[in-house]
């Protein structure tokens, strides 16, 4: 794939649960491979941010949320190691199904604020929980 002229654009989402709790995934691939993760990923061709990041939450966690607000963007050129993107991060609520990491996410859990203290986080997402009050 040639390199794109410009930064990738991606989105990432904070999936609120019921008792103060957010969802993460497990990294199946590099970079950041076994490190915990907001769900997201890259936004195709056609596709608007809004539905990339409906479309990365149920493939990665296999569960259908509700998208509350966009939360911020990022776009530190280094965030991701392999080139320069820019994520949307959105605020989601969890709707409906069972929580299991597929696609590329080997595990999907809960955690609560107390919990995302001490865990290795991948890019950027220590500051996004930051920023959003989860850290």
């Amino acid at each position: 794939m040639p390199e794109p002229k410009g930064p990738s654009l991606t989105v990432d989402a904070i999936i609120e649960f019921p008792e103060k709790r957010i969802a993460l995934i497990k990294r199946g691939f590099p970079p950041f491979q076994a490190t915990w993760a907001l769900p997201g990923g890259f936004v195709d061709i056609g596709e608007t941010i809004e539905s990339a990041c409906l479309r990365e939450v149920m493939e990665e966690c296999g569960i259908e949320v509700e998208i509350k607000k966009i939360f911020g963007v990022y776009s530190k050129p280094d965030r991701d190691p392999r080139r320069h993107t820019v994520t949307i991060a959105f605020i989601t609520t969890w709707k409906s199904g069972d929580l299991a990491g597929s696609d590329d996410a080997t595990e999907a859990e809960l955690f609560t604020k107390a919990q995302l203290k001490n865990l290795e986080l991948a890019f950027d997402h220590r500051d996004i929980l930051r920023d959003a009050g989860w850290l």
